[in-house]
């Protein structure tokens, strides 16, 4: 594309196709040791509400200094919370069920859904003590992402997180998406500045990071312990 002197600009590559606008669906996505299903407050509010806050949660509080809800003082400020994401489509919100139990011990959601650019994000992740680490996670992430590009058709996804949160960003790079930079003063929340570590993938990162997921996720990637025999950023 000329400029006003004639000299040709350079532009990004001409899509021969635009996305066609679809939404994240409100469905079950079912795996062997997760299922997600949308967000339904009174059928999952108890089993979340014990994951998170029961005998068997987090004493420490710790897993909510990066979210930007929580810690809750008992049930009924859960509940209270818990209340309005069955409504929401974006973020749209969803339980993390294990299939070992049939209990929901965590939440995971797409949020920032941009149908017309074919992009979203992964975020407001938080999992039962149980879950964490765990086989099951993993899968809940794979399942997430495939629906993400291969049922939208989407071309990016997004996830980001307080550059404080270690943890996040570890679980970032292990799960294939790549590091963008960080967006310095990029909010306020509970009081404090947030910088924000910025990764994603793209349709082009998905064959590889799909492979991936799916050798690390095979039977025979793990011990009769449970233990795995690879690490999943060995594999891509």
């Amino acid at each position: 594309m000329p400029d006003d002197t004639g000299t040709i600009l350079p532009v990004g590559v001409t899509l021969n196709t635009l996305p066609d606008g679809k939404q994240p669906a409100r469905q079950r996505f079912t795996g062997s040791s997760v299922s997600i299903e949308p967000i339904d407050p009174s059928r999952h509010g108890d089993d979340l509400y014990t994951a998170a806050c029961g005998p068997d949660g987090d004493p420490s509080n710790q897993m909510w200094t990066y979210m930007s809800f929580g810690p809750f003082a008992d049930k009924d400020d859960f509940r209270a919370w818990l209340a309005p994401q069955g409504a929401s489509e974006d973020p749209l919100v969803f339980a993390l069920i294990e299939s070992i139990t049939g209990k929901a011990c965590g939440m995971a959601s797409y949020l920032r859904i941009t149908p017309q650019w074919a992009t979203c994000e992964i975020g407001s992740i938080w999992y039962a003590p149980s879950l964490k680490r765990s086989r099951a996670a993993t899968e809940a992430m794979y399942l997430m992402a495939r629906h993400v590009f291969e049922d939208l058709g989407y071309r990016r996804y997004e996830w980001k997180c307080d550059s404080h949160n270690a943890a996040s960003r570890r679980a970032a790079l292990r799960l294939g998406f790549s590091y963008e930079g960080l967006f310095r003063q990029h909010m306020i929340y509970k009081g404090r500045n947030r910088d924000t570590a910025w990764f994603a993938m793209t349709d082009q990162d998905w064959p590889a990071v799909k492979s991936a997921f799916e050798a690390w996720l095979a039977d025979d990637n793990f011990r009769a312990d449970g233990s795995q025999v690879r690490g999943l950023a060995e594999l891509r």
